[in-house]
């Protein structure tokens, strides 16, 4: 969430950023957010006065009972008691107008870093890196992940609708293994890069949601469960940021390195068509995930360590892949900067999705109240996250890519963690 002092402060800048994710009206909107709060303040400073005028009328009436003046003492009493009417009236007003600035604020988007791009579309989004080597081809007879599921065993989508419906893939056997194996190799890979590992819980509250910017915005893409009024978890990112809310960080504590492997759902609403088979769109994948909190100074290097720890990964992986920097149109409601990183799909002959790093700056912190100590007092930090990696496409990527007539030929790196080489066919 913005910072009110932010939109009074650089409200060019704020603009120029909006505009950039072609948000209508932005002006107005924030005229309206000033305004909301220069009646907050109005309000506020009205019921302070009362207050402190109530407080020494208070003083005044013991000073004249004392003296037997019970008279006055009696005239300053009913003036109390109006004091006391207004000031329920002023405190009524002040907190109508508390909900609606947070409504106000909490539908503003965060303002993109000047060096993103401008746009409303993916098409928008600018190559950051491209892939430098040649992108592999396979032979007229390959086929696509989700036909080498059935043949190898990997997954099986009609056991999901059976136990649950559609979206809701079944791993087994090798296919089972390999989510185990790529899970253990993300978390190890994190680990030894100074990420401390967590198990978080799979649902939050709806304060936790709203703190890291999935409430209100993608409300409609969570699953809630009523009766308890948790909501399952899109990300790793939503609780394992929420460790820290409300805290007070001393400066030798940042950065804070997080991950964490957790199963993810989504929605998904509105996604259909031949782009979203097999893999490449579900309801409930496994995802490891990378969270760091750290100083605004040092953020944006930490930004690009990350990114560098993704491909790092997928290098491993031997997987083709090109890096998207985001445009303002495409980017998520609360980040500032998105790289997206994409792996080639050989068999689907397009690029697929499999990991967004993001910095939030203070967005995610305002909402979290999350703080660190300066010499200049406390201060907002910053956060990031990103995917280390999700499975799906991963696994999609893998499958295809390295097909061949001795069967799915592993890289090196999965060896130990799978304990073959290779995927062998079972049909």
């Amino acid at each position: 969430m913005l910072q009110v002092q932010t939109l009074r402060d650089e409200r060019d800048r704020v603009l120029t950023g909006l505009e950039k994710r072609n948000i209508p009206d932005a002006a107005a909107k924030i005229d309206e957010i000033t305004g909301l709060d220069d009646r907050r303040k109005e309000l506020q400073a009205r019921n302070d006065a009362l207050l402190a005028e109530r407080n020494q009328l208070s003083r005044e009436i013991g000073d004249l009972f004392k003296s037997g003046k019970k008279e006055e003492a009696g005239t300053l009493r009913d003036r109390v008691n109006t004091i006391k009417e207004e000031s329920a009236t002023t405190e009524t007003a002040l907190a109508e107008v508390l909900v609606e600035l947070d409504d106000r604020l909490v539908q503003l988007p965060n303002v993109p870093h000047e060096l993103v791009p401008a746009g409303a579309t993916p098409e928008d989004n600018e190559v950051y890196r491209e892939y430098a080597g040649e992108l592999p081809t396979l032979s007229d007879d390959a086929k696509p992940h989700w036909e080498l599921a059935e043949e190898y065993g990997i997954f099986s989508l009609e056991l999901g609708v059976r136990t649950t419906g559609s979206g809701f893939p079944v791993f087994t056997g090798q296919g089972a293994r390999l989510q185990r194996a790529l899970v253990n190799l993300f978390l190890d890979r994190n680990t030894a890069a100074g990420y401390t590992e967590y198990a978080p819980p799979l649902l939050v509250n709806e304060d936790t949601a709203r703190a890291t910017g999935q409430l209100p915005d993608k409300e409609g893409q969570m699953y809630h469960v009523q009766t308890d009024d948790l909501y399952l978890i899109p990300t790793a990112e939503v609780p394992l940021t929420n460790l820290y809310r409300g805290d007070l960080l001393e400066p030798d504590q940042l950065p804070v390195r997080l991950t964490g492997y957790t199963p993810c759902f989504r929605r998904e609403a509105g996604s259909y068509g031949s782009h979203v088979r097999g893999l490449n769109r579900v309801h409930q994948f496994d995802k490891v995930e990378i969270v760091q909190v750290t100083t605004p100074e040092e953020s944006y290097a930490k930004l690009d360590e990350m990114v560098a720890h993704v491909g790092g990964l997928l290098d491993e992986l031997r997987l083709p892949y090109r890096i998207l920097r985001l445009c303002g149109g495409d980017m998520g409601f609360t980040s500032a900067m998105t790289f997206d990183f994409e792996v080639w799909s050989a068999a689907q002959k397009r690029w697929l999705e499999v990991s967004s790093v993001s910095n939030f700056e203070t967005f995610q912190s305002n909402r979290l109240k999350l703080r660190y100590r300066t010499e200049r007092g406390t201060q907002l930090v910053h956060t990031l996250n990103g995917s280390a990696l999700a499975l799906p496409r991963i696994i999609a990527a893998l499958l295809e890519n390295n097909q061949s007539q001795e069967g799915i030929l592993l890289p090196e790196v999965l060896h130990p963690y799978v304990g073959t080489d290779r995927l062998q066919r079972i049909n």
